[in-house]
């Protein structure tokens, strides 16, 4: 038998995360989407986009630096509202 030492590597604590958890580069709100994660979502996921927390955001992507937000009440022909997209610096993070 070998003795190992006990190294913050080797033993995990119960209650702390080993890492923080970071949201995936690529969301969407919208059910139909291939990037969308009910899971994820359901954790609450936070935007900040340009400094600004932004609150309705329906899709973004960190790496490309976009979001894509409701463009009023327009709806299209679907049902599904209209967006845009606008480009700039994203931060994303779990709310909970």
């Amino acid at each position: 038998m070998t003795d190992t030492p006990e190294t913050p590597e080797t033993t995990e604590s119960a209650g702390e995360p080993a890492v923080a958890d970071t949201p995936p580069d690529r969301l969407s709100v919208n059910p139909r989407s291939e990037f969308h994660d009910w899971d994820l979502l359901s954790r609450g996921v936070g935007i900040r986009f340009n400094g600004v927390e932004r609150t309705n955001v329906e899709e973004y992507c960190i790496s490309e630096g976009w979001i894509r937000v409701a463009a009023g009440k327009s709806l299209d022909r679907k049902g599904n509202p209209l967006t845009i997209k606008l480009t700039g610096t994203i931060e994303a993070w779990y709310k909970s």
